[in-house]
């Protein structure tokens, strides 16, 4: 039996980075799925879907959507956001501020692609907690912008960021990562 963490998958549901980021999303989905962990996104369209899609491709575990929504037709009809990528979907009732911080804080670590203000959010929400947070390289977005950030921001710790073009080492070096962090703790994440 391996190790099996929840990584979520974080990025822009609309705007240019989806379309630079639709393969690389589907492959970090992918990636998830073949490293046996479980996915979560915030339910919503754009990259994270296009991560779920990915992940039931790759004959993923076990995915969840968290959604912004309290319930499955305000998650439809109000936010108008995807059911179908998804093994569940908790409807929070949180709108995405809140959405934001449960998916983190549920999170062993993320996957972050492209992006724009929810996904800086979400890094900053990584941050805070000390949550690994890997980039993936190539869908432009606020992704381009972290590795500055770092630089200017006193209370981060860098050792929690990873970069990477590639989505099967991203989410193995993530997995490493959260191995080394986690290693007196190692029996509690058996799959």
């Amino acid at each position: 039996m391996g190790t099996a963490y929840q990584i979520c998958v974080s990025g822009a549901a609309k705007g240019n980075t989806v379309e630079e980021g639709r393969q690389l999303a589907k492959q970090a989905g992918a990636a998830i799925a073949h490293a046996g962990h479980a996915l979560l996104t915030g339910a919503t369209t754009g990259l994270p879907e296009y991560a779920a899609i990915g992940y039931k491709d790759a004959k993923g575990s076990w995915s969840l959507g968290i959604s912004p929504a309290a319930t499955k037709v305000e998650h439809v009809l109000k936010y108008r956001l995807p059911t179908e990528p998804f093994d569940a979907i908790l409807y929070t009732g949180l709108h995405y501020v809140g959405r934001d911080a449960l998916l983190v804080n549920s999170s062993d670590a993320v996957v972050s692609i492209g992006g724009r203000l929810g996904t800086l959010h979400e890094f900053t929400i990584a941050m805070e907690t000390e949550t690994p947070i890997g980039f993936l390289r190539g869908a432009g977005g606020i992704g381009d912008e972290i590795a500055s950030l770092l630089k200017i921001l006193p209370n981060v710790d860098p050792d929690l960021a990873i970069f990477e073009d590639d989505a099967d080492k991203l989410v193995a070096r993530l997995t490493h990562l959260l191995d080394k962090l986690h290693k007196p703790y190692r029996h509690i994440y058996r799959a």
